[in-house]
């Protein structure tokens, strides 16, 4: 697997291409595999602000079109404003809810507490948790074994 920075700056990397034109904070997620892929996804806003995408969800997309959910390792997520060329920011991003649901069933399938990376824009900081830290209690697809 590759170093905790490389995988930030991959996520780095991806936020330069979002699509943020409403919000200006542009989001990139770099996501592993057990076998060292990576598939990077960014946030893609909409006019109809509702209908836009989270980065760890268009990487989340992307995961399991190359090497699929269940191979999932670990995830990085970076975030903040670009300037020039350059992702800019001081406040390390975290995921949101809806992300944390998404990486919470990756992780299900996967079978292991998958490792989240969280950044700041600059890439300067970052902070480490379980999947299971940053959602406890979380429901997910082994939730469902009692179902008909």
């Amino acid at each position: 697997m590759s170093d905790i920075p490389s995988l930030v700056e991959r996520a780095r990397a991806a936020a330069l291409r979002a699509y943020a034109p409403y919000s200006r904070f542009s989001v990139g997620c770099a996501i592993e595999s057990i076998d060292g892929e990576v598939a990077v996804g960014a946030n893609m806003e909409n006019a109809c602000y509702r209908l836009g995408v989270c980065g760890e969800i268009a990487a989340l997309t992307a995961a399991q079109a190359a090497f699929g959910l269940d191979k999932i390792a670990r995830i990085a997520v970076a975030g903040g404003h670009v300037l020039g060329a350059e992702l800019r920011g001081d406040s390390v991003v975290t995921s949101c809810g809806g992300c944390r649901q998404s990486i919470l069933e990756a992780a299900q399938l996967a079978g292991t507490d998958v490792e989240v990376i969280s950044a700041n824009g600059d890439g300067t900081e970052t902070r480490v948790d379980r999947i299971s830290d940053l959602i406890p209690h979380g429901f997910g697809p082994a939730n469902l074994k009692d179902a008909g």
